[in-house]
Formats: structure tokens, C-alpha cells, sequence
């Protein structure tokens, strides 16, 4: 990856296709997703819920990079990515996933171009996963705060590797 004086090791181009693929990936799931939905109340709706905030943040970051520019400044496109998810948010499920996108693009944004990816990343999650419990009055695990939290451990395993 080719590192840019004064811009996270994580660069726009990634930020970009990741949100392409987290919006392709919940479209394909959210059906799937919102039948497991039975916490607090099976309101069936927390995969499309999901797919809602990722695509208003794609929305949101591709009209602050003039249509996906990767070569544009990558902390107001994380700020726009942030800002998007928080507005388009429906549901208990798209505000707690808001909240989690927000911190990763925050952690994103603060890397440094030596930083490996994995510790950004992993960091970025374990971070996301706070402002998840944080954004809920009481925490149920079994829901997806605890898949946030899982996903936050197994990165933090990995980027402990070499």
C-alpha cells in the first residue's frame, strides 16, 4: 500500500470499496439477518436497518469524494462516512451501527502511515464496539453488540501476530 505523508495507513481507495462491500454483503444478508432479529422484540428489521446506515454512509462518503474520488482528502471522507451513518440510521440496530462506524472512521482518520493495518483495524473495532455498549441503556449480550465485541477480540488476536 502506498503510504502518504500526512494520511492513515489505511487509505481512501480501501475505505471506498469497503463500503461497497458492506453495502452488497447486508442487501445479499438482510433477510436472513432480520429473521434472527428476536431482541427486544422480533420486529424483523434489524438487517434492513443495517443495510440502511451503510448505504446512507456510502451515500454520504462518495458525495464528499465527488463521486468516489480516492485521490480526495480522506479525513473529511471519513467525517462524511461518520456523519451519513449517523443520518441515515433507522432502528435501534442502524443507530448502534452508526455509532460503530462512526468510531471506526474516527480510529481510521487518526492512523498513522506506519501503523500496520491490523492494529488500526483491530483497534478501530475494539473501539467500535465500546461506542456500541455505549450507546445502549442496558446491554443484552446475544444481540449484536456481542458479534461486535467477538469481532473485536479475534481482530485484536490477529494484528498480535506478526
Amino acid at each position: 500500500m502506498e503510504e502518504v505523508p500526512g494520511r492513515g495507513a489505511i487509505s481512501l481507495a480501501v475505505v471506498l470499496r469497503f463500503v461497497d462491500i458492506a453495502v452488497e454483503a447486508l442487501a445479499e444478508a438482510r433477510e436472513e439477518v432480520d429473521a434472527l432479529n428476536v431482541y427486544p422484540v422480533p420486529d424483523g428489521d434489524t438487517g434492513t436497518n443495517m443495510w440502511l446506515t451503510v448505504s446512507a454512509a456510502r451515500d454520504a462518503v462518495r458525495e464528499a469524494t465527488g463521486g468516489g474520488d480516492p485521490a480526495a482528502e480522506l479525513g473529511p471522507a471519513l467525517a462524511a462516512l461518520a456523519r451519513g451513518a449517523l443520518l441515515g440510521a433507522r432502528g435501534n440496530s442502524g443507530v448502534i451501527f452508526s455509532e460503530m462506524l462512526g468510531a471506526i472512521a474516527r480510529r481510521i482518520a487518526s492512523g498513522a502511515p506506519d501503523e500496520r493495518n491490523a492494529v488500526v483495524m483491530a483497534e478501530a473495532l475494539r473501539q467500535a464496539n465500546d461506542a456500541a455498549y455505549a450507546a445502549v441503556g442496558r446491554p443484552v449480550e446475544g444481540t449484536m453488540l456481542t458479534v461486535g465485541r467477538a469481532a473485536a477480540d479475534a481482530a485484536a488476536e490477529r494484528a498480535a501476530a506478526p
